[in-house]
């Protein structure tokens, strides 16, 4: 009998596992607490923390990679229309001022440790989903990056300042010449602009894909590949995940 019962609880318990890390999802935004938009705006569909790689060839001149999976961004406003919500605002970045990265680890008084090669996480967000626009609204972040409908946004946050040098223009024609989203049988997609917006507590890097050329469901898995200076990284975004009120939140 005592098995019986419990055969009958697991599926319920499963369910509250498979949900239980992402509680916003079956919220309505007005609910979303504290503990909702930190989640969307740092560990969700739309935000992840990825571990770059140190290109030391060619001058960090990114080289073609094929696609598997990844371990490891000024836009005009999107109003989402929440009542009762204030100004638009950005979380704080997670870039070290003064550079902390090359030589060592951050030391959380804008240095580095010494001794190691390993270089500093990037935290990358979708910026243009809905569902993190309202966030940071929630959150009240400021300086988010501002939106403009006609492009799907990802946003990089923690690059050192040393990494992101040069006048902007170019900076930002090489950084667009980096990066790009790949899908399964489909062309690449790669950024019609990049903007670099120098934040107090480090840049922040905008990418701008064009919706003209849409994302769909079918896609399944976007692959967002980039180089910011000697930093290389990969990251998968999984389509069916980045769903909201049973819509494609992009």
């Amino acid at each position: 009998m005592f098995r019986k019962g419990l055969l009958s609880i697991l599926p319920v318990s499963l369910a509250l596992l498979a949900g239980g890390g992402q509680p916003w999802k079956d919220k309505a935004i007005s609910e979303w607490n504290d503990d909702d938009t930190h989640l969307v705006l740092n560990d969700s569909p739309w935000a992840k923390t990825v571990q770059p790689s140190l290109d030391n060839t060619n001058n960090g001149q990114r080289q073609s990679r094929g696609m598997g999976r990844g371990g490891g961004i000024n836009l005009g406003g999107i109003g989402i229309g929440i009542p009762g919500m204030g100004g638009m605002g950005r979380r704080g970045g997670m870039g070290y001022p003064g550079g902390g990265y090359p030589g060592g680890q951050p030391d959380g008084n804008g240095g580095s440790t010494a001794g190691s090669s390993q270089p500093p996480p990037l935290h990358l967000r979708w910026e243009s989903a809905l569902a993190v626009r309202a966030a940071e609204l929630k959150a009240r972040e400021a300086n988010a990056p501002t939106l403009d409908e006609s492009h799907y946004a990802i946003a990089v946050y923690g690059a050192p300042d040393r990494m992101v040098v040069g006048s902007s223009q170019s900076l930002a024609s090489q950084l667009k010449k980096q990066a790009v989203i790949k899908r399964d049988g489909k062309r690449d997609l790669k950024p019609s602009s990049v903007d670099v917006l120098q934040r107090q507590d480090g840049p922040v890097i905008v990418y701008l894909f064009p919706r003209s050329k849409e994302i769909t469901r079918q896609d399944k898995r976007l692959e967002f590949d980039a180089q910011i200076g000697k930093l290389r990284f990969t990251e998968s975004f999984f389509v069916d995940d980045m769903m909201y009120q049973g819509k494609l939140d992009l």
